[in-house]
């Protein structure tokens, strides 16, 4: 198979979402590492794991030794940062040379230069870097660009109703060149005060009508708002994707998996429950070869991959 025909099946799959759930619902407990018995569905073979790319250390490797620690520490795929960051030629050959695919591109300065920034001229520049970032996943061979859609600043200049009003508009814009290069544009809403409400969230996607833009849904962040599960069965086939971390509920802060309070059984059947398919990026505490394979486990562990 084609690394793009590969990595376009990898996609969330379209199935209705499961009714909304509230996003009032209590704290989850700790779940710790979860217990797939045998004959339960698994998500194993449904879920394909990546790193990013910030988490490999030493950070002096060259851009092949990147891709190939990834490799051999146990990851199915790598997501990046563009446009500006990576030399493309040298992605490419590194790609090629290792084997290891790109999945996703960040978006590289989505929190400075904000499609909701009050400055016109700013929210403009911001849509070059977006349609900048589509052109070069599709380059790679990815499937996907994350995109924080702007942030909450100030109650005057950029309010909720104004990151609403001016990332539509913007987005709206972006989304034939996400169409004809068949390039998802994957939002996320974390730590910027926008939509932290699975209603809320589900409209904002919705008003798009587009399958070229969705959720790239973070487990850890999002889960202090009404439990991760709750969310994913309310999102349903709008997550894109996955980003993976814990959070700890009582320090307010994002954490390594199983360090924090998600309750990954629930998580499971969740994603069972809404028929996800496709690539969860661990978001995590980073380092060398042993800790990212480390990682690779406890993904395997809390999403019942192994």
């Amino acid at each position: 198979m084609k690394r793009r025909d590969f990595l376009s099946r990898s996609s969330a799959a379209l199935i209705p979402a499961a009714a909304l759930a509230s996003a009032s619902a209590p704290r989850a407990a700790s779940g710790g590492i979860p217990v797939v018995r045998k004959g339960q569905p698994t998500l194993k073979g449904r879920i394909w794991k990546a790193v990013k790319w910030s988490m490999i250390q030493p950070r002096d490797l060259s851009v092949h030794d990147q891709f190939r620690m990834a490799l051999d520490t146990g990851f199915d795929g790598i997501t990046i940062t563009a446009p500006g960051v990576y030399d493309l030629k040298e992605v490419l050959e590194a790609q090629d040379k290792t084997g290891i695919p790109i999945h996703n591109v960040n978006v590289a300065n989505h929190w400075k230069i904000r499609l909701t920034d009050p400055d016109p001229a700013v929210r403009d520049a911001a849509l070059l870097e977006t349609i900048d970032a589509l052109k070069f996943t599709h380059d790679v061979g990815g499937s996907s660009i994350l995109q924080v859609i702007g942030k909450v600043t100030d109650p005057v200049n950029e309010n909720h109703a104004q990151v609403w009003e001016r990332s539509t508009e913007q987005l709206k814009k972006a989304l034939p060149t996400a169409a004809q290069l068949g390039v998802h544009i994957a939002c996320e809403n974390v730590a910027n005060d926008f939509c932290y409400n699975a209603g809320l969230w589900k409209s904002y996607i919705d008003q798009f009508h587009s399958c070229w833009l969705g959720a790239f849904f973070d487990i850890g962040n999002l889960d202090r708002f009404g439990g991760s599960a709750n969310w994913i069965k309310a999102l349903g086939h709008r997550i894109v994707k996955l980003d993976v971390k814990d959070h700890n509920h009582d320090t307010q802060k994002n954490c390594a998996l199983f360090e924090g309070h998600v309750d990954w059984a629930a998580v499971q059947s969740a994603l069972l429950a809404v028929n996800f398919s496709g690539w969860a990026t661990a978001e995590v505490p980073g380092g060398d070869a042993t800790r990212l394979k480390e990682v690779a486990a406890n993904m395997d562990k809390a999403l019942g991959l192994a």
